[in-house]
């Protein structure tokens, strides 16, 4: 089977708690990992269509192809039609609704094969490459018919013995192995099992992979499975809407990608420990050809605001309290020790490599695991934990001394160390500036710390951090705007770099949304970093890099939110029409947007992305609701309270 690579938003996503697993509109599964999502993959035709690995199904005549979610799951059905009849693809890892998660059975991909119409012969290619294709994989039949897979780098001189094991730790398995059970005949031939599987209307086929160890099942109980994960995404969905009945009855036209970006988000979520990772996949590239390949496999501080209030947004104040519970844990950490990412089990010891045996996407290298900027100075994160618990305490029982002793240490920590550089929240590696967006988050650490003090009546050395407050405001107002170019900039002392995370000004209250250097930053960003089609680059004229290919999402999300604030409506209501078209044909989103062919770049699907979707819905939705209430002062004053209020509890 030669496959070229399938655009990225030609792909669907199926998971469960702890595992993802990429399927193409072809029938091809090109990106998974066992036993968890971080893992090192099983399948990466998506980073390398020769050696990457796959498990694909489809015919094997010519076909058009379209794929759908099951309504309301994250269940994939593809369905292929051929001149001689049609076949559909059920895909999904499997979830029990209402039981504890069990992982062996979860560490596992199921997938029906439903006649339509006609006669369709289908291929069948299984060609799993344990870790990130660099072992070698060992493929046998056994006498059930059923395929075992194994990484036979990891087999030691009696590999009876060895494969007999049990492993000691499922988070560290000395040998990977896959096990795919079916009635349909598979030949091996050189670490690949091909089949051929005919399948008649009204016919049914099943092909269960377990990682790990066997755990076959009847075809009836393959079926419950599947309508028992089917019921798991509904009843989830149905307490959603249940605890957001304003948000999901909000704008009808937008009620498919609200419920889609709420899905991804559940889908992503950790359930051993409530992180959330900013993608499931690794190195698909920035700019097609270009360096730029990072992983994102990992829970990153930056995002823990956003997800917060949009874990609120959707309902889920359970999961808002668990992933903020490892986020809260960290803010007690020496303050000089907290990374800016850190692993979906709590990990701190990230590193990164490069995988030369990989082509990359599109030939886009190097491939890297792992990620340097775990070890990056970003002071723009202690805000991020501070206003996580500022946020989070509202719909709690008032700040703890446990995490008021946190937020002190935060507090002390910045004012010694606010005014050093530092990488910024896009993390360049070839610059070292005083970014504004990692001031403002200085200034929103002290602000909300002192609203902390005062409210919950903790002693604090308030004068201290009064003054240090007041020394950042002017330093951010007097040397981070440019009244030439009308706008924030991206650094202090910047020619011509803008940073769209001067669209964060109103709405982390620093200033007014209807102050005149915030409209001015507003409307100098609408005309030099967005495209006609609303994406907002990340910034422009920067030391680091002049312009990016693609307008990068949460940008476009973060000016609907400022527009809102700032009363301009029906601007901010047309431009989330517009970056709702820029979902996928499933409801889906990447990282960025390419600002000419539209075709989507980086990690996908992006968090980020769904995540400040559901934020400017609740924006508008507040908005809307509110401005028939309101007077226009008190809908734009800027303050983010009324919003995350009345939408988290």
């Amino acid at each position: 089977m030669n496959e070229e690579f399938l655009p990225i938003d030609d792909y669907g996503i199926i998971g469960n708690d702890d595992r993802c697993a990429l399927i193409g509109r072809n029938g091809s599964i090109d990106w998974c990992s066992f036993p968890h999502l971080e893992s090192p993959s099983v399948f990466a035709a998506i980073l390398d269509t020769e050696d990457g690995g796959r498990f694909a199904v489809q015919p094997a005549s010519e076909y058009e192809s379209n794929h759908e979610y099951v309504d309301r799951t994250n269940v994939l059905q593809t369905t292929f039609e051929t001149d001689d009849g049609a076949v559909t693809v059920t895909d999904c890892m499997p979830v029990r609704e209402g039981e504890a998660p069990d992982e062996r059975f979860q560490q596992a991909v199921y997938r029906k094969l439903e006649g339509v119409s006609g006669t369709v012969e289908l291929d069948v290619v299984f060609e799993p490459r344990f870790d990130y294709a660099r072992a070698t994989t060992a493929i046998e039949i056994d006498d059930d018919g059923d395929v075992i897979a194994t990484e036979r780098d990891a087999l030691g001189d009696d590999e009876t013995d060895e494969r007999d094991a049990e492993p000691e730790d499922e988070h560290d398995r000395d040998v990977e192995r896959l096990y795919l059970h079916t009635d349909v005949d598979f030949d091996v031939d050189d670490a690949t099992a091909t089949a051929t599987a005919t399948i008649e209307e009204d016919e049914t086929r099943w092909f269960c992979l377990q990682y790990g160890a066997p755990d076959y099942r009847s075809d009836d109980e393959y079926e419950k499975v599947l309508q028992g994960t089917i019921d798991y995404w509904r009843t989830w969905l149905d307490t959603c809407e249940e605890s957001a009945t304003d948000l999901f009855d909000f704008e009808d036209e937008w009620q498919d990608v609200l419920v889609r970006s709420a899905l991804v988000l559940k889908l992503l979520i950790h359930d051993e420990t409530g992180s959330i990772p900013a993608a499931p996949t690794a190195s698909l590239p920035e700019e097609i050809g270009g360096e730029l390949n990072w992983d994102y496999r990992y829970n990153w501080i930056r995002d823990a605001k956003f997800t917060i209030q949009a874990l609120h947004s959707v309902g889920q104040s359970d999961e808002a309290h668990r992933y903020f519970e490892w986020f809260r844990e960290i803010g007690h950490e020496n303050p000089g020790e907290i990374q800016p990412l850190y692993g979906l089990h709590g990990e701190a010891e990230i590193g990164e490599e490069t995988l030369d045996n990989l082509s990359g996407y599109r030939d886009s290298t190097p491939v890297r695991i792992g990620n340097a900027a775990a070890t990056q100075e970003q002071l723009d994160i202690y805000g991020t934990i501070v206003q996580g618990i500022y946020e989070t305490i509202r719909y709690e029982n008032g700040l703890s001394e446990y995490d008021w002793e946190s937020v002190h240490a935060l507090a002390e920590y910045v004012c010694d160390h606010w005014d050093e550089k530092d990488k910024s929240i896009w993390e360049f590696r070839d610059l070292h500036e005083h970014f504004v967006h990692s001031k403002l988050l200085c200034w929103v650490a002290l602000d909300r710390a002192l609203r902390l003090a005062e409210e919950y009546d903790r002693d604090a050395p308030v004068d201290r951090w009064e003054d240090e407050r007041e020394a950042i405001r002017n330093a951010i107002e007097d040397r981070g705007y440019d009244e030439e170019l009308g706008s924030f900039v991206q650094f202090f002392g910047a020619d011509e770099a803008l940073d769209a995370t001067a669209l964060l000004i109103p709405l982390y209250d620093f200033l007014p949304a209807d102050d005149e250097r915030v409209q001015n930053t507003i409307d100098t960003l609408l005309e030099e970093l967005t495209t006609e089609d609303g994406l907002v680059f990340r910034f422009a004229n920067s030391p680091a890099r002049p312009r990016e290919p693609g307008g990068f999402l949460i940008c476009s999300f973060w000016l609907v939110d400022a527009l809102v604030l700032s009363d301009r409506l029906d601007e901010a209501e047309d431009l989330f029409e517009t970056l709702v078209g820029h979902t996928s044909s499933i409801g889906l989103l990447s990282e960025m947007i390419h600002a000419e062919t539209g075709e989507f770049l980086g990690n996908f699907p992006q968090a980020f992305s769904h995540i400040g979707l559901i934020n400017s819905a609740i924006y508008l939705a507040s908005a809307s609701e509110r401005s028939d209430q309101l007077p226009p002062e008190e809908l734009s004053s800027g303050s983010d309270a009324p919003l995350f209020q009345r939408h988290g509890s």
